[in-house]
């Protein structure tokens, strides 16, 4: 029997605060252990929870960005389990009057188009603290630290909408995207800003019946998600062809094995007993509230790309590459008002910016802002190019000076003396160039119209570069008596 892979995301993302949700503690990351806690995020007795106002901000931006339904009052659920990294030993999370239901995010899969994606619901919750278990046979402790704990959390819960892995893929991709261009996370998957945990279940190809579902926790990289979906399509199809039947369970991801395994029973909402946290009150969503956060949401990836291929009528690759980050697309926008000239600019974007980026990105994720080579130096450069000003060969020795110098192209063609030759200072150098090599020289006289390149090479060497092609070609034939 031929299976369908069913998969939803929960998704998970510290918002861009400088404090957590329910305290004034920094959310700064690697700080010392246990430094960035008070009695609220460690649960002390007659402690009391305060909501952060910019944290609830960047949570609706979110649900209205995802064009979900927005209730005019949310409220907070306590969510109640025991774990070492939940010091009050209850999570306060929503329930009940979620902030947002229903929306969608639209993901680009490339050549295919575009897919909407579901979403059930997104709340605000707060961040657990981070169990650390030193490796060893020796050591048989755990280590806790808290300083996470209170992180204001945004979690995202889509409908089961994804059919394959590549588009598993484009999901994690677009939302990783969609978040970072409204801003409200950093999305450093290796911090744990951004985790996907996968819900995943198969069902016989043709049925509109879900099958059991299965949830896999702790999944650090996209490339891990991915693996996972490869070794629970095996393990699951396995088991459904040989009659038997999929647990519905929480499992882990082992690395070494390259396998998932179990970690316990998947709990429901009943389990957890959620009640209305006694502490915080009601928040009341006016219209006035959220005409104001509307007006903070910029233009988003896909609809953003789709314009860059009508308006600058690039293609579909180059105006995917273009808005994959939003400092770039600003950045490419902010070239074309100098100089119109589109394809010209992200030819510069993509090869000599996205290259110098790469080349220096580590942990730390270098955009369009860090590049030395500011937008109106580049749209300058293409100018002079599209002028005939400078040459390509000129432009590509401009570019390194001006990486290094921070200088407008036009100030360093006149420092260096680059501006191309003109036709009677080319004359004697064409004339030279043709008495040295008079056999390629015949060869054009004979109609071997492609021979001229040899010539045409030979002189911008001899230049440096400073011969103008468009009109070197013309000064040769001439010289040469042909047409």
């Amino acid at each position: 029997m031929e299976f369908e892979l069913v998969i939803g995301f929960e998704v998970h993302t510290e918002l861009k605060t400088r404090s957590k949700v329910w305290c004034g503690c920094s959310t700064e990351f690697a700080s010392p252990p246990n430094t960035n806690v008070c009695p609220v995020c460690l649960g002390l007795p007659g402690s009391l929870p305060v909501l952060n106002r910019e944290a609830f901000r960047l949570a609706l931006k979110t649900a209205l960005a995802l064009h979900c339904d927005v209730p005019p009052i949310t409220t907070f659920d306590r969510k109640n389990y025991y774990y070492p990294d939940l010091p009050k030993n209850y999570q306060i999370s929503q329930n009940d009057k979620f902030l947002g239901k229903g929306g969608h995010l639209e993901i680009d899969l490339g050549e295919a188009g575009t897919k909407r994606v579901g979403i059930d619901n997104i709340h605000l919750e707060e961040d657990a603290g981070k169990n650390l278990h030193p490796e060893g046979k020796a050591l048989d402790y755990s280590l806790l630290d808290l300083n996470r704990a209170g992180m204001p959390l945004l979690e995202i819960v889509t409908q089961p909408d994804i059919r394959s892995r590549e588009e598993a893929q484009a999901f994690m991709a677009s939302m990783r995207n969609f978040l970072k261009y409204l801003d409200v996370s950093d999305c450093k998957m290796e911090e744990g800003s951004l985790r996907f945990e996968l819900n995943m279940s198969l069902r016989p190809k043709g049925t509109d019946l879900f099958g059991t579902k299965v949830e896999v926790k702790n999944l650090n990289s996209t490339s891990v998600v991915l693996k996972c979906i490869d070794a629970e399509l095996g393990r699951q199809s396995e088991l459904l062809a040989e009659g038997g039947q999929v647990v519905q369970e929480t499992r882990l991801w082992d690395e070494a094995a390259g396998v998932t395994r179990a970690m316990r029973t998947k709990e429901t909402a009943t389990d957890y007993r959620y009640f209305p946290d006694p502490d915080l009150v009601d928040v009341e969503v006016t219209e006035a509230y959220k005409k104001e956060v509307l007006a903070d949401i910029p233009e988003l990836p896909v609809a953003r790309c789709r314009r860059f291929q009508e308006k600058y009528t690039l293609s579909a690759y180059d105006a995917g590459l273009l808005t994959s980050a939003r400092q770039t697309a600003d950045y490419f926008e902010e070239a074309v008002r100098l100089h119109n000239n589109p394809k010209g600019i992200a030819n510069w974007i993509m090869t000599e910016a996205m290259r110098w980026l790469n080349e220096r990105s580590g942990a730390d994720e270098l955009t369009m802002d860090d590049f030395p080579v500011k937008a109106p130096a580049i749209a300058e450069l293409v100018r002079l190019l599209d002028e005939g000003t400078i040459t390509g060969k000129i432009a590509k020795q401009l570019f390194p000076m001006m990486l290094d110098t921070g200088k407008m192209p036009a100030t360093l063609v006149e420092e260096k003396g680059l501006k191309p030759l003109d036709d009677s200072a080319l004359e004697p150098v064409v004339e030279e160039v043709i008495a040295s090599m008079p056999k390629v020289a015949d060869d054009v006289r004979n109609g071997k119209g492609k021979a001229i390149g040899a010539l045409v090479g030979a002189v911008m060497k001899k230049t440096q570069g400073k011969a103008n092609p468009a009109t070197l070609t013309p000064l040769i034939k001439s010289k040469l008596g042909v047409e």
